[in-house]
């Protein structure tokens, strides 16, 4: 029977087997300089003692004097500070634990002192090389313990980079590789030391300067081949969990590219990693499943060249199933369980309290097979601790497990009488924590003992506690639990008491208070009687200003003589033991500019700035302080309110001068407080309340003494701006903060979580400073020190900074994709591992886009993309909406993760479809054929269809008539509505009334519905009768040259030119009718005979002023008649420019009117070609011609 162990830790008396709680690692580097610390923790009941072995011996710590093991501990502490060498005490150890009831045993830890040799002397010849050759520097570090960390200073590009076995390769060399200081460094980073080897001079020689003492050939272009690793093929060996580097450098000219694939599958690409451009492939966390064959590729122009890297992927052990401390009752039974995995396949050895069980007594309630062993009916007494064994050629596996056989009754851990208070509303949760072997069964009772609580509403979990998720006041009451097993029976009572909730009755309200009024915030509450509240009061969401103008009662806030600086928020909080209940009310603080003036300029009526202070005195002088004197300048009838205090720092800063305190109005000294290493110059500034008089004169230089700094820079920060640096920034001291000459910086830093001594470096003159080769994105803790000639600043606080971020390398994943509506959808995802961000999660973007409409014609089966849309959700969310869809679409959506450092890859792209929705508006609605009483409409299907089409409604309805449509409500005719096929896309109207018009409005639908109308208007063919009667009724020319024609859409009687032309024509004949009096009253006569012979050729022989006859009528000048221009002898009219000339319009002519009712048919009548004609005929071609022969 299994016991959840923490019942079991809780209980005082209940006897365990050791465990072992906490140990050093299994290889363990000690600092040579520091004592060594080896761990071994263990519990138990009784209380284990402790033991050790080393190389297999039994260790006697009393015949070591160096040697001291901690009280109450297994820990040794091995005292290396007397000059020992900790290589002296290297070896295997182990730790046993051991009690009366088992033993327990450490891992195997195996000590080695950390060591880092000191670099070879050794003299370097200087390289010469020719341009465009292959180069390689060779690094060669001394072997330490553990290796060190290598790199050069500046060296890495796509053409120059480092390998994995610290050697500087150079694909090829250029003229600016000639350099004295190449450099290798090893960070040993057990003592924290960087060594460094002697420098290598590289000289390169280009073509134009070639020496004969060169051995390599002036470079040409050339192919690629490795440097390395060399051959064709190579093979690798990696551990299970490991991170699998495979590295190929390559030559040649132009400098070659480097790209990896896997021959027999494909990268992982959540997991692989290209450093050093391209040329390394790294793989973390190696699986069984990433062994095979890996091909690098080098290829410039020239060609390129193949190697192949066979990886094969081995596994120390590895836990499957460690197994689990049991604790059973007298004949239960049992089954320990040791499952572990690795390549090759682990050896699984079992022991009992440190033995090998086939060493250990015989015990026929226990029977091993392989991997677990089963315990059948334990008996008391039985009680110890095994130990797993799971071991390969890599590595091993232990674990200890203990197997306590107890009988125990049950006993309940919860205290007695125990109180619980709650809420109205909320959970209430009551422990009944018991322990027991067996596991005792937990019933509850409220009150008497009568029945069993169970049910609704109560949620009883399996560890005792009895959960009422929302509690009333009829819960109040005295709960009993009660445990029991086959051994006995405990119980235990404990209390519920359930409280109303803390309600603010009378929140405070929003005030606007002038100047120096008094002003008060009510906040009244109510609250269970037996909970002790607490009133707080918070201004902007800060404490009250320590202010005695404030003052706080039980149920408010007073405010004496309020001034502009009490405006703000004021919020009351009510706190009692359990809950809490606030309200906020904003106060608003004016000031009455008129009283101010009336006492400025009636109390005051002289006033003015006061003068410059006088006569300034240094007395008193400090390390660090000063007093100063003065006397005041004149007032000019406005008292001093204050007077302002300034210095000017000669040493730092001179000409510039800085406000350092002020003192009130009715002071004439100031003891001031200085800084160290300033020169001191002073001057006083008096105010009133018109204003600042002008600064005194300067009081003589007083110097301060130089000092240590008094602070640190301030703004410290660490954050990486590559993924292997970390920059650590900071605001510098001003030159007033330095206190002395010398200043300096001594940046600290050391990376959090890891057992290192800080490292630190001093520099000035910057802010910054750049810490290279870190880890991506770990955390550091970082500080900035003050130092200068005089000594250190204040210990620095410890801020935290992270190395620089690294783009993610893990995409997240869409878990579905719902689809809202038409225009909506919302995509869920799942996070990523915090590991693969390589940085702070900054949050989500979602880029989705329109692949193509549903419809089967769409864009004759191409995809339609549109413009991709992006979404960005913070690092919190796992879903979004997806706003804007077009309905009735194929759409496809992706995600990626990002952080500081910029995006990861996006995720596979997932398609959805969006449902149909209500159509657009028809494209167009037009008229193609009018009749007296028909019309033939035509549309055209909507740009957005949103769905398949099911028809199209078509309503209309008619006004009263063509000349006077759709202005008057009560005129309109009643709506028809016609439902037309979605195949169709035209229809005639028949039976319609004639020079009617229509008002159309025609809509598509789909399944979800109609979609918006468009509205057009158009008019059947008007009664041409009534132009006919207008011409008739105008003189004696023939009405046969005006036929209208029909117009789709207007009434000719209501446009402007039309009623303009009429007016025109009446106007003519009036003033004929004025001419032909006044003649006759002169007895004149009207020679148009004779005129027509003498004038043959109007354009030749121009009119003279007596022969009255008229011109020609255009409606391009306002609709009046033209002056000055004469009929032609030959009795027709000059055409003009105008076309709109009744002459232009001939006999056999349609007239016709356009669709925005404008007149642009032609009237019949005699053209130009027609004057021979018009000699021979009195009949006049045209209007005016008739109105001529009328005369």
């Amino acid at each position: 029977m299994k016991v959840s162990l923490i019942y079991l830790f809780c209980v005082i008396l209940v006897p365990q087997p050791p465990t072992i709680t906490h140990q050093s690692p299994k290889d363990y580097i000690v600092d040579p300089r520091e004592n060594i610390v080896i761990h071994c923790e263990a519990k138990g009941k009784p209380h284990p003692s402790f033991s050790w072995t080393r190389n297999g011996i039994h260790f006697d710590i009393d015949l070591e004097s160096k040697v001291t093991m901690k009280p109450h501990s297994g820990t040794l502490i091995i005292d290396i500070s007397g000059g020992d060498k900790a290589e002296a005490y290297e070896g295997v150890y182990q730790c046993t634990a051991r009690n009366e009831h088992g033993t327990a045993i450490s891992n195997n830890i195996v000590i080695r002192q950390s060591r880092s040799p000191l670099w070879s002397k050794e003299k370097i010849k200087p390289i010469v090389v020719q341009e465009g050759v292959s180069l390689v520097l060779q690094c060669r570090p001394p072997a330490g313990l553990p290796p060190p960390i290598i790199f050069w200073m500046d060296n890495s590009n796509r053409r120059v980079s480092q390998g994995l076995n610290g050697d500087l390769y150079f694909s090829n060399v250029v003229t600016e590789d000639s350099r004295s200081d190449y450099i290798c460094y090893a960070r040993f980073p057990h003592t924290q030391t960087i060594q460094q080897k002697q420098p290598i001079t590289v000289r390169v020689l280009n073509k134009k300067h070639r020496e004969t003492s060169v051995k390599d050939d002036p470079a040409e272009e050339r192919r690629p081949s490795f440097l390395v690793p060399t051959g064709s093929t190579s093979s690798k060996m990696v551990l299970r969990g490991q991170v699998l580097e495979l590295e190929c450098i390559a030559e040649g000219l132009p400098t070659p590219e480097v790209t990896w694939s896997k021959v027999s599958g494909e990268l992982p690409t959540k997991r692989a990693f290209f450093q050093n451009f391209q040329k390394t492939l790294q793989i973390m966390d190696v699986s069984e499943a990433d062994a095979g064959e890996y091909r690098c590729t080098a290829k410039n122009r020239l060609g390129s060249v193949h190697h192949t890297i066979s990886v094969t992927v081995k596994a120390a052990p590895y836990w499957i199933s460690a197994p689990r401390n049991l604790v059973l009752a007298p004949l239960e039974t049992g089954v320990l369980t040791c499952r572990a995995r690795g390549n090759p396949k682990p050896t699984i050895s079992w022991f009992m309290n440190g033995v090998p069980i086939e060493n250990a007594p015989t015990d026929l309630t226990r029977k091993v097979e392989d991997d677990t062993i089963i315990f059948t009916e334990v008996q008391t007494g039985s009680s110890a601790v095994y130990q797993c064994n799971a071991s390969n050629e890599y590595g091993y596996l232990l674990s200890n497990a203990f197997v306590n056989v107890l009988a125990e009754p049950p006993r309940v851990l919860t205290p007695l009488d125990k109180v619980y208070q709650v809420i109205m509303n909320k959970r209430a949760l009551l422990d009944c924590a018991s322990f027991g072997s067996p596991l005792p069964g937990i019933r509850w009772f409220k009150d008497s003992r009568s029945s069993v609580l169970d049910g609704d509403p109560f949620v009883f979990h399996e560890n005792g506690t009895l959960e009422i998720p929302v509690a009333q006041a009829f819960n109040s009451g005295k709960y009993t639990c009660v445990a029991t097993n086959s051994f006995g029976i405990s119980e235990n009572r404990v209390h519920l008491e359930v409280k109303e909730p803390t309600r603010i009755l009378k929140q405070p309200e929003y005030k606007v208070v002038q100047r120096n009024r008094n002003v008060v915030f009510e906040c009244k509450v109510k609250h269970d009687p037996s909970l002790i509240p607490t009133m707080t009061w918070l201004k902007d969401n800060g404490e009250l200003p320590d202010d005695e103008r404030f003052i706080v009662d039980s149920d408010s806030l007073t405010i004496m003589e309020v001034t502009e600086n009490d405006k703000g928020t004021y919020t009351c909080i009510m706190n009692t033991t359990l809950d809490q209940d606030s309200a906020s009310a904003q106060l608003t603080v004016v000031v009455l500019l008129f009283t101010t003036i009336f006492l400025t300029s009636v109390l005051c009526p002289s006033a003015e700035k006061p003068d410059a202070p006088t006569d300034l005195e240094l007395t008193d002088p400090g390390a660090r302080s000063v007093q100063l004197t003065w006397i005041p300048g004149d007032e000019h009838n406005s008292p001093i309110k204050k007077f302002l205090i300034q210095y000017e720092d000669a040493l730092h800063d001179s000409g510039t001068w800085h406000n350092l305190t002020e003192v009130p109005g009715t002071k004439t000294t100031a003891h001031l407080k200085l800084s160290p290493y300033v020169h001191y110059s002073f001057r006083v500034i008096a105010r009133n309340e018109i204003g600042y008089s002008l600064p005194s004169q300067p009081s003589h230089q007083y110097k301060t003494n130089p000092a240590a700094p008094d602070e640190n820079p301030s703004e410290v920060k660490g954050m990486g701006t590559e993924p292997n640096n970390l920059v650590i920034s900071w605001k510098p001291l001003t030159g007033l903060q330095s206190n002395g000459p010398g200043l300096q910086y001594k940046v600290m830093w050391k990376q959090m979580h890891v057992d290192e001594k800080w490292t630190s470096v001093t520099v000035a003159n910057v802010s910054k400073f750049v810490v290279a080769g870190t880890p991506t994105f770990v955390p550091y803790e970082v500080k900035v020190q003050a130092v200068n000639n005089y000594g250190h600043g204040p210990n620095p606080a410890v801020i935290i900074g992270y190395s620089g971020e690294d783009l993610p390398v893990e995409a997240p994943e869409i878990s579905r994709v719902l689809v809202q509506n038409s225009t909506l959808a919302e995509v869920n995802w799942r996070s990523v591992p915090a590991k693969s961000v390589r940085g702070k999660l900054q949050g989500y973007r979602v880029y989705y886009w329109k692949e193509r409409s549903l419809h089967k014609h769409n864009g004759h089966g191409h995809p339609h993309h549109m413009e991709q849309q992006t979404l960005t959700f913070g690092e919190n969310r796992s879903h979004g909406k997806l706003p804007g869809l077009h309905p009735y679409s194929l759409y496809k959506v992706n995600i990626r993760v990002f952080n500081g450092r910029g995006e990861g890859p996006a995720s596979t792209s997932q398609q959805f479809e969006t449902p149909e929705g209500v159509p657009g508006q028809p494209a167009f609605l037009r008229v193609t054929d009018n009749n007296l009483d028909s019309l033939t409409l035509e549309w055209g299907p909507p740009h957005e269809k949103n769905g398949r089409l099911t028809g199209y409604t078509l309503k209309y309805h008619s006004g009263e008539s063509a000349r006077n449509p759709f202005n008057n409500s009560n005129e309109l005719g009643h709506l028809e509505e016609l439902t037309v096929p979605a195949n169709e896309t035209s229809i005639t109207l028949h039976n319609l009334k004639y020079s009617t018009r229509y008002k159309f409005y025609f809509s598509a639908k789909t399944l979800k519905g109609p979609g918006p109308s468009i509205t057009e208007e158009f008019a059947t063919i008007m009664d041409t009768g009534m132009l006919l009667i207008l011409w008739h009724k105008i003189g004696t020319f023939k009405p046969a040259f005006l036929q209208p024609m029909a117009s789709r859409q207007v009434d000719i009687a209501t446009q402007g030119w039309f009623i303009g032309l009429m007016c025109a024509i009446a106007l003519l004949i009036l003033v004929l009718l004025i001419v032909c009096f006044i003649k006759r009253n002169k007895g004149g006569k009207y020679p148009v005979k004779e005129k027509e012979d003498a004038h043959a050729d109007p354009e030749i022989q121009p009119m003279k002023d007596d022969d009255i006859t008229f011109g020609e009528y255009s409606d391009n000048e306002d609709h009046k008649p033209l002056k000055g221009s004469r009929t032609p002898s030959s009795g027709t009219v000059k055409r003009d420019e105008s076309d709109d000339s009744l002459v232009d319009y001939g006999e056999g002519g349609d007239g016709q009117f356009n669709e925005d009712g404008s007149f642009i048919g032609q009237y019949s009548g005699k053209t130009e070609r027609d004057t021979v004609q018009g000699h021979e005929s009195s009949e006049a071609p045209s209007p005016v011609n008739a109105m001529n022969s009328f005369v």
